[in-house]
């Protein structure tokens, strides 16, 4: 599995080096991935803690810190190479997370994909390859959480359909 975010956060992945690690946002998605078998830990708290994903990889749509985390299209543009050489990478059988609407589109321009035709939307599944597959969930940011538009429940939700297309038990 592959979970794709917007941005290194300036707390976060900007300064530990580890996505999510020291963002709000971090929280609900490293105890989700615990919860799942993803993780060995529940926090991420340093790049040095000891913690380690399984058949999991976490990377993020744009590769530097954009300004009032908001990045511009030019910035995504710029760094949707890398995210295709990541998804490259990719095992045949697989599932990408993308966080947010803008790791979606990120996600579908990496493939050469139209947007239109893979509209975003929370939960909703999308045939990449005959393989891949990829999951949108809204973004696990403190504003999503707080007012209750992705609850803990809807995100392990998200982890349970992804699961399920790779064949994982819940």
């Amino acid at each position: 599995m592959l979970i794709v975010g917007l941005a290194p956060g300036m707390h976060g992945a900007n300064a530990s080096g580890r996505p999510f690690t020291g963002d709000y946002a971090g929280i609900l998605l490293y105890e989700t991935l615990h919860e799942f078998g993803l993780s060995n830990k529940p926090v991420s708290a340093s790049s040095s803690d000891g913690l380690k994903l399984t058949n999991c990889r976490i990377t993020n749509a744009v590769k530097c810190l954009p300004p009032q985390n908001k990045p511009q299209l030019t910035e995504i543009k710029q760094c949707n190479g890398y995210l295709r050489r990541e998804l490259d990478l990719l095992p045949e059988q697989s599932v990408i997370m993308a966080l947010g609407k803008i790791a979606h589109d990120a996600v579908l321009r990496a493939y050469g994909l139209r947007l239109a035709a893979h509209p975003f939307g929370h939960a909703n599944t999308h045939q990449i390859s005959a393989a891949k597959v990829l999951v949108d969930s809204y973004h696990c940011s403190r504003y999503n959480t707080q007012t209750r538009r992705l609850t803990p429940e809807m995100f392990r939700n998200i982890f349970r359909i992804a699961c399920a297309h790779l064949g994982h038990r819940t």
